[in-house]
């Protein structure tokens, strides 16, 4: 949507006005949309908005948390977001304070996550003066968000709210920026409450039901197809889609790849899953797609990262295309059979079509099916055991084996990959920053997540660089008893960036190694006030995880591993999905 400076007045004839400030008709407006839990930061510019929100927390309607940092707070928010699917809501003054929440208000909207973040501004007559902490964070985030709005008067602000909550959490999710100059949060208006579900908007309807036309093309399609594959991506995590794509996988025997975002969303225990494809995906999930002769992409965006040399990508087969942004269908690939709609929706009219049609159940897919075995057989995850020295792979398997429904975050880098290599997760138990690649995410996102499901593990895996970007978080951890559990894959290196130097860049390692400097992270967990645990040889990694799990309270484990183990497979940049590096053997022919 084009951003947008005011939303209209509109007073319901059957409620009374009362007078009230524009901070508290904010806080009104966000406890009746549902938020429970707002992380931010105060200043100037926000400490009307932070005087009401004193109010509301003392009469038990609000909880804030106060994070160390503003881009702690939109990872929290966004981390919150993805762990439970609704609105995620973070708070920032103005100026810095806003700026710094920038980072987080990328990742949100690269990756499609609803959230509501909320900045102060200065005065309405000092806007454009160049004021003290005055910065233009409606213009600078243009780019990086769904919607923005400024409140220029306090009577706006219920319907702003509104129209905000509305807007992040349908059609193709996103952040919605709502700015506040101070003196609007101090200005008194005629209040009245909008509540969710009031708003109607005639310029955003995002369209949901896929058109029965290509509902029944996409059926053809299913039924003739020999080597069909669902390339399943985050928007069937966001819509909820997972029972959906399950049923239409078994039902005509169809193998399933993820995307790094839609990781969770089928059970990779299932015969029929070839996990996660890509640069770092599993080899036989790269064949299948390099071979199959329908790819039907599901919430999926044909993403660099997946697709390789694109007109490479699948280039044997028909495409079937289902996205709810019409923005998405065709952009990267162009499809045989587009279909804009929910995920959902869509899925459930072709199963609902397929009732309808009475159609067999597909059964000449079992010939592809066994050579994708076969290729299982041959291509494997491997998990190295180095003599004297732990391996990355081997924490994480750990970890996976002591703590399997666990809601996992991450960091970016190669502990991310390995993660999504071998941890098999459910629906919203993965919480990685996939489009923008943020490191500094995963620790805040895990205190989001856990501050969401309190009552469930969280564990954050990390790398050593990655987990220094945002590690002043761990006094918000200590500070509110989040008992989010944090493993650090320590190789003293950027991992990622080392491995590329090393593949790509005649092994010259400027800048990557990050041994000189390091802290001791339980050391340093310690005098925030969290428990940490140094691990260096695998007779120690069992028992650490499990102390890990068992504690009461927040814990960081730091793992030392081997210092140059690459992460493979991997897809070099330019080349097609099956010509991998770290095979074991030859990748078979395609015809």
């Amino acid at each position: 949507m084009v951003a947008s400076n005011i939303s209209p007045v509109k007073l319901s004839p059957d409620v009374t006005p009362v007078t009230q400030t524009g901070a508290f008709a904010l806080m009104d407006s966000l406890f009746r949309h549902g938020v429970e839990h707002i992380f931010g930061y105060p200043g100037g510019a926000i400490l009307p908005i932070y005087d009401e929100l004193y109010r509301f927390e003392a009469q038990g309607k609000l909880k804030h948390i106060l994070v160390r940092h503003e881009q702690g707070a939109s990872h929290a928010a966004d981390g919150y977001a993805r762990a439970t699917g609704k609105v995620g809501v973070c708070f920032g003054t103005s100026g810095p304070g806003a700026t710094n929440l920038v980072t987080g208000i990328a990742t949100a909207h690269m990756d499609s996550i609803p959230m509501v973040i909320i900045t102060g501004q200065v005065p309405r007559a000092a806007i454009g003066s160049d004021a003290f902490q005055e910065t233009d964070i409606f213009g600078i985030t243009l780019p990086i968000v769904k919607h923005s709005y400024v409140a220029r008067h306090a009577r706006d602000i219920a319907w702003i709210i509104a129209e905000a909550f509305h807007i992040a959490s349908t059609g193709r999710p996103g952040p919605v920026l709502v700015d506040i100059p101070k003196d609007v949060g101090l200005e008194e208006c005629d209040y009245v409450p909008v509540n969710p579900g009031d708003v109607k908007m005639a310029s955003y309807r995002p369209t949901v039901k896929g058109n029965p036309r290509q509902i029944n093309a996409a059926i053809e399609l299913i039924a003739k197809a020999n080597k069909p594959l669902l390339y399943v991506g985050g928007g069937a995590i966001l819509s909820n889609a997972h029972e959906r794509v399950k049923a239409l996988a078994h039902r005509f025997q169809i193998p399933v790849t993820t995307t790094l975002m839609g990781l969770g969303v089928f059970d990779e225990h299932d015969p029929l899953s070839v996990s996660m494809l890509g640069m770092h995906g599993t080899a036989y999930a790269n064949f299948a797609v390099t071979g199959c002769d329908l790819l039907i992409a599901v919430g999926a965006r044909f993403d660099d990262r997946v697709t390789g040399k694109l007109d490479e990508f699948a280039s044997r087969a028909k495409v079937i295309q289902i996205d709810i942004d019409p923005a998405e269908v065709g952009k990267n690939r162009r499809p045989d059979v587009p279909i804009v709609g929910d995920v959902k929706e869509v899925l459930g009219q072709i199963l609902n079509r397929l009732d309808e049609l009475n159609l067999p159940t597909q059964t000449n897919t079992q010939d592809w099916l066994k050579t994708i075995e076969q290729w299982k057989t041959d291509y494997p995850l491997v998990v190295p055991q180095p003599e004297g020295a732990i391996s990355p792979q081997e924490v994480i398997v750990e970890i996976a084996r002591q703590a399997p429904h666990a809601c996992y975050t991450t960091d970016v880098g190669q502990h991310q990959m390995w993660s999504a290599q071998f941890l098999k997760t459910g629906p919203r138990r993965w919480i990685s920053s996939a489009g923008l690649g943020t490191m500094g995410y995963g620790l805040p996102a895990a205190m989001g997540a856990k501050v969401a499901l309190p009552d469930e593990q969280v564990i954050c895996i990390s790398g050593d660089a990655s987990f220094q970007m945002n590690l002043q978080e761990l006094a918000t951890l200590a500070q509110y008893d989040i008992q989010a559990k944090i493993v650090i894959i320590n190789n003293g290196w950027q991992g990622m960036v080392r491995q590329w130097q090393e593949t790509f860049y005649g092994e010259r390692y400027s800048s990557s190694n990050m041994s000189v400097g390091m802290p001791d992270f339980p050391l340093l967990a310690k005098a925030f006030g969290v428990k940490g645990i140094s691990v260096r040889n695998r007779e120690e990694l069992s028992r650490a995880i499990a102390l890990m799990l068992e504690y009461d309270g927040p814990v960081l484990v730091d793992v030392h591993v081997t210092k140059d183990e690459n992460c493979y497979p991997m897809v070099a940049p330019g080349k097609c999905n099956s010509e991998m590096l770290g095979l074991p053997k030859q990748p078979p022919t395609f015809s």
